[in-house]
């Protein structure tokens, strides 16, 4: 069986090595196919040693190889995985956000066909991709890297954040496509429970799902000690989050 990939990346100060390590430990346990575990970093610190780590790779964008402060926000830097070549990596590749837990199985994640794969963006209408989970082909992308390149501010002006910019790019191209719905859910959207009934019930995991989301408030170790972040939203203590986060 071909040896896969999976991928993330960490800079700055949002999350720390243990997030980059507790990633490595829940697709070890949930991925049975022969792969590498790799980390673009800008720092190696406390990353545990059986990860592969590489620094966050230079792609000829001159703001992103300075790291201009903008390519911190928004998810900007998570374009660079698209570098072609990527160290030594090749093959079919899932890339997975540091703030998510795998509740299930991942690798039906490399069995579904499509050249590029993503989470349908959950409260957009258009074509818009949520990036937290995404599979390519390494180096079958690097034209949305020369794109950004040669027009950068026509490009920033129409989108807000990195995946507006890249599935937008694809989708022009004819290469998008979306993992079932039910595989990828949003903590906050799809567990916590509405109106009232979050005052008296813990989150759950949604039926068929395989990987939480946990973009914004609350992250895993919130929800497990029942911090929501936000006034307005009760989040009970979650003991899934914590048997399933380590």
């Amino acid at each position: 069986m071909q040896t896969v990939n999976v991928l993330c990346i960490k800079w700055g100060s949002k999350y720390g090595p243990e997030y980059v390590n507790t990633l490595r430990s829940m697709v070890r346990r949930n991925l049975t196919r022969p792969h590498r575990f790799v980390c673009l970093t800008d720092d190696r610190t406390g990353i545990e040693p059986d990860i592969e780590v590489f620094d966050i790779p230079k792609v000829g964008i001159p703001d992103f190889d300075a790291r201009k402060p903008w390519t911190f926000a928004h998810g900007w830097l998570k374009l660079t995985s698209f570098a072609d070549p990527l160290y030594d990596l090749r093959g079919p590749t899932l890339f997975i956000d540091l703030d998510v837990v795998i509740v299930d199985s991942i690798d039906c994640f490399f069995d579904l066909p499509g050249e590029f794969l993503v989470i349908k963006e959950w409260d957009k209408r258009d074509e818009t991709g949520n990036t937290s989970v995404y599979r390519y082909e390494i180096g079958r992308h690097a034209d949305a890297l020369a794109y950004l390149r040669d027009h950068q501010q026509e490009a920033l002006a129409k989108v807000r954040n990195e995946q507006e910019f890249i599935t937008g790019y694809l989708a022009r191209q004819g290469k998008l496509g979306y993992w079932p719905q039910a595989w990828c859910r949003s903590f906050k959207r799809h567990c916590v429970r509405g109106l009232l009934l979050g005052w008296f019930l813990p989150p759950r995991i949604p039926e068929g799902a395989k990987i939480i989301a946990f973009h914004g408030k609350p992250n895993p170790p919130d929800a497990i000690a029942g911090r929501s972040g936000k006034w307005y939203r009760r989040v009970l203590p979650t003991p899934w989050v914590a048997e399933h986060w380590r």
